[in-house]
């Protein structure tokens, strides 16, 4: 059965598990003190160009998010973000237990405006009643968003100074970041992505990993002993070396970046696949997550032999669904769902 149903269906990229395999029996110090980690995080700050950038090497996604949120927020504030940001569908309610509360504003194919950020800010800031209501301590967005969709250069530079202006963060989600830098309409460099935020981490688990993310602070403003927030969080590794030795070698001769190139030249190829096909877009996605409408009855036929995502309905007859590609899709993966379709 073929699967496009997300891009992390596959273990790791041969070249870590090598390195997982080469390094096995040494003995390595714990918790992410070891050599592995400790070159894997200057290796990241070197792609960054951030000499002094304090990195953390987490395991997953959903836990990065939590730990930064709940660790910069005051106790009386939450996170704005997009109706449809991960934080707010996705996580099954964990900055919420965490004790923060999700601020979503509405989401434009993915994206939060900044100028309604604004408004958001300026009128809770007006509002005299305003110390009865949660405080809106930082943004959250993804990159890309849920939908596949960029934020330009223009976009998130405007994002940026409404959250310096207003004297709170702004927080990439990364868990996809590589095939959003790799993506044929992408402006900006990972060292230009950097400076345009106050964090972000650097996404593994869905870019050739068995797991792990590297969160960045581009400024060495990690929160005060963030190391035991990570303890207090229970993500702390006493075998960091894992994640360590992945991230070595992502970050060694540009595989990170080969490998989301890869994964964005598949998912043009499926994208003009399903143009000819006659299919329409649900969203027009520049990454590798692409979106299409189908009729239920279509949906049902296909699932038959290959795997992919509902996404939502669309009206009484039609759904969208999601195709995502990967670092390890094939060619011949999508010339046989051709024949399907």
């Amino acid at each position: 059965m073929l699967s496009f149903e997300s891009d992390y269906i596959e273990g790791a990229h041969p070249l870590i598990l090598e390195c997982l395999a080469r390094t096995n029996m040494q003995q390595l110090t714990g918790y992410g003190m070891d050599e592995l980690c400790k070159g894997a995080k200057e290796k990241i700050k070197a792609a960054c160009g951030l000499k002094n950038a304090d990195v953390f090497l987490l395991s997953g996604g959903t836990q990065t998010n939590q730990l930064v949120i709940s660790s910069l927020l005051k106790s009386y504030e939450g996170v704005i973000a997009a109706e449809t940001g991960h934080v707010n569908v996705h996580e099954a309610g964990a900055i919420e237990y965490s004790g923060h509360k999700v601020l979503a504003l509405p989401s434009h194919n993915g994206k939060l405006c900044p100028k309604e950020v604004k408004s958001y800010l300026a009128l809770f800031h007006a509002d005299q009643n305003n110390e009865h209501m949660v405080f809106p301590g930082m943004v959250y967005i993804s990159f890309p968003t849920e939908l596949g969709t960029l934020y330009s250069k223009a976009e998130l530079s405007e994002l940026h100074s409404v959250c310096r202006e207003y004297g709170i963060p702004l927080y990439i989600d990364g868990a996809r970041l590589g095939y959003g830098l790799a993506s044929r309409e992408q402006e900006l460099s990972l060292p230009e992505f950097a400076w345009l935020c106050d964090v972000f981490y650097i996404g593994g688990t869905k870019v050739g990993a068995l797991i792990g993310e590297a969160l960045v602070f581009p400024k060495g403003d990690a929160p005060e002993r963030f190391n035991t927030l990570i303890k207090q969080h229970g993500a702390m590794l006493a075998k960091g070396r894992i994640i360590g030795a992945q991230f070595d070698t992502l970050f060694t001769d540009d595989l990170y970046f080969k490998i989301s190139r890869h994964a964005i030249d598949m998912a043009e190829k499926l994208k003009a696949l399903f143009k000819e096909k006659g299919y329409r877009f649900f969203v027009d996605s520049p990454t590798n997550q692409q979106f299409f409408v189908m009729d239920d009855e279509r949906i049902a036929e296909l699932s038959k032999k290959v795997a992919f995502s509902f996404w939502e309905r669309v009206d009484e007859g039609h759904s969208a669904v999601r195709f995502v590609t990967s670092w390890a899709t094939k060619e011949e993966s999508i010339d046989e769902l051709s024949k399907y379709l």
